[in-house]
């Protein structure tokens, strides 16, 4: 009788029939060989910061036109809402936990560039199957999946080493740290606990020394140099890794080659930019795949004087018109060299916009519209729906606005079915073919469930019932907001998976998304009759998707994470690493 009644409340659905008829006709796709590929993945871009999406006051016409004249999907979902993690699901079309890239600790995302973790060499990213298809494959931009194993140029987790024939940009990730003039973002909290600790090692080391020389303690000299020895000991430990952030981790590089060490951040987005045309240019002749992996709209927020000052949502606004620009340039570059009826362009963020990133009464993150909490939080839509944008002139239906659950992970096997490649059958693939629904070969998503991770903990879980158009997310974890009722985790900076900053729920917080997109109406087995149906269909689901785990070596453990001087990519002599190239030329 349950069953029946999920099915019955199946609402009234639009047809599309007098609307395809006014479309042009689209090409066959059996006349098209392999595509060019050009992915733009902004970070840390909210869904509510584009024009297209529901922002009238943050200019991005770009964006827009790629929505006007391609598909939007309204229900893009990314597999973590971190950096590190979402990356390498969109990468190998598999969750995070399933390559280890994923935390069981408060390390969630790589935090150094002499850290051993990274995209293990066995994933094979489709940029590897492209390749093997006879792409010229290239990333420019932002990497942060790690870049050696066991020495400082091994390169095992690299680009180079995970299918991209050519590579420029960073290889680990944009913060605060890279501007000398701005206040340090990298371990924030750690960092003051680190400083408090020394001054106190060094006041006690102090005073006991006072006291031996005013005759006030009875101490033997011997035991306060053992005292000084060691609070100079600590004092080193630290400060040799996190007193020079910027020249360990805000560097560029051009394939294997350290270029600027440290970056010189006033010309990153033009080198960033010029690279990315070049690469059109260079290929224009044979199948390519760029991956723009923008550095844009994550802090501090790099943005050249052209575009200070002119939006009206301050620093940030600015920085996200000026990523919106780029995306222009990089479109006309296409269209100059006659590529754009044989290119699919691909527009989406990491994951949502950080709230909670903030300096004095400035706001420096993101803006997730209507949908509750940002980064870092795995459950919450605001997390984790960002803006999803396909654009393929003659053969994607131009206005096409899709409301179906959908994933980065999803852009895997699109690209690689498009490249008369095939996707791997020796491990769990969790991405689908995106192209029939791009194309409106079928109405649904293939995606019944999708799993809502933080960290390696299950917050959340979405189940789309195909018969009734009905959305169903269950949250068995949420953040506690602080302060209370603020909307995210202010006093934390980031919102954490578990421990005491978290509440279990049983039975899960219950929401029906097509009617409550903004989660601010839990369900419950008093006001919905499906209630328990709901929760014991997706608890079904859990287990089954759990069978699928295998245990794989944790990437983001602490030893993994910590930094190893061995492991410092250098252009120098270590530790005297400096180099400015790109000046040089």
């Amino acid at each position: 009788a349950s069953f029946l009644l999920l099915c019955f409340r199946s609402p009234l659905v639009t047809p599309l029939i007098f609307g395809l008829l006014l479309q042009a006709p689209l090409t066959q796709l059996s006349a098209i060989t392999q595509p060019n590929f050009v992915l733009l993945l902004a970070d840390d871009l909210g869904i509510g910061d584009v024009g297209c999406y529901g922002n009238d006051t943050i200019r991005t016409p770009n964006i827009d036109r790629l929505a006007r004249e391609g598909v939007k999907l309204t229900q893009h979902i990314a597999a973590a809402p971190l950096c590190t993690p979402s990356r390498a699901a969109f990468l190998t079309g598999r969750y995070p936990l399933r390559s280890g890239m994923d935390a069981v600790n408060n390390y969630r995302v790589i935090f150094w560039n002499a850290g051993s973790g990274g995209l293990p060499p066995n994933e094979t990213t489709f940029a590897k199957i492209l390749q093997q298809q006879g792409y010229s494959t290239g990333l420019i931009g932002k990497w942060h999946q790690g870049v050696n194993c066991e020495s400082h140029n091994d390169h095992c987790h690299h680009p180079l080493n995970h299918g991209f024939d050519y590579f420029y940009g960073m290889p680990f990730t944009l913060i605060s740290d890279c501007q000398p003039t701005e206040i340090p973002e990298m371990d924030r909290g750690f960092r003051r606990k680190l400083w408090l600790s020394t001054q106190m090692i060094g006041l006690i080391t102090l005073t006991a020394v006072l006291g031996r020389l005013t005759g006030l303690i009875s101490v033997q000299w011997k035991t306060l140099t053992f005292l000084a020895g060691f609070s100079l000991l600590f004092f080193i430990s630290w400060f040799s890794s996190y007193g020079f952030v910027r020249h360990w981790n805000c560097i560029m590089m051009r394939n294997h080659e350290i270029t600027e060490q440290p970056m010189v951040t006033d010309r990153t987005t033009s080198l960033i930019l010029r690279e990315s045309i070049s690469f059109i240019e260079r290929n224009k002749d044979k199948p390519f795949l760029l991956f723009l992996s923008f550095l844009h709209s994550h802090t501090p927020l790099l943005t050249t004087e052209k575009f200070l000052g002119k939006s009206r949502h301050g620093l940030y606004g600015d920085n996200v018109e000026e990523m919106d620009w780029m995306v222009g340039q990089v479109l006309d570059a296409i269209d100059k060299k006659g590529l754009k009826d044989r290119t699919l362009v691909y527009f989406a963020s990491d994951h949502g916009g950080w709230l909670e990133r903030q300096e004095g009464k400035r706001q420096l993150g993101g803006w997730n519209g209507i949908y509750k909490g940002g980064k870092g939080m795995g459950g919450w839509e605001g997390g984790i729906r960002v803006p999803g944008v396909f654009m393929w002139p003659g053969v994607l239906p131009a206005g096409t606005v899709i409301d179906e659950p959908t994933s980065l992970m999803d852009i895997y096997p699109t690209v690689v079915h498009l490249a008369g490649g095939a996707v791997p059958q020796d491990r769990v693939m969790d991405g689908r073919d995106l192209l029939p629904l791009l194309r409106g070969a079928v109405a649904h998503s293939e995606h019944e469930f999708l799993f809502h991770y933080c960290g390696v903990h299950l917050h959340a879980v979405r189940w789309h019932h195909k018969d009734t158009g009905a959305v169903w997310k269950a949250h068995y974890v949420t953040p506690i907001f602080s302060p209370p009722g603020a909307g995210a985790c202010y006093e934390r900076g980031v919102c954490p998976c578990f421990g005491e900053g978290v509440t279990h729920h049983d039975p899960p917080l219950l929401f029906e998304l097509s009617q409550d997109p903004s989660e601010a109406k839990p369900l419950s087995a008093d006001t919905e009759p499906l209630f328990g149906t709901v929760i014991r269909r997706i608890g079904r689901a859990v287990e089954e998707h759990r069978r699928t785990l295998t245990p794989v070596p944790e990437q983001l453990s602490v030893p993994n994470v910590v930094w190893k001087p061995w492991l410092q990519p250098c252009c120098g002599t270590f530790p005297f690493c400096w180099c400015d190239k790109e000046g040089d030329n």
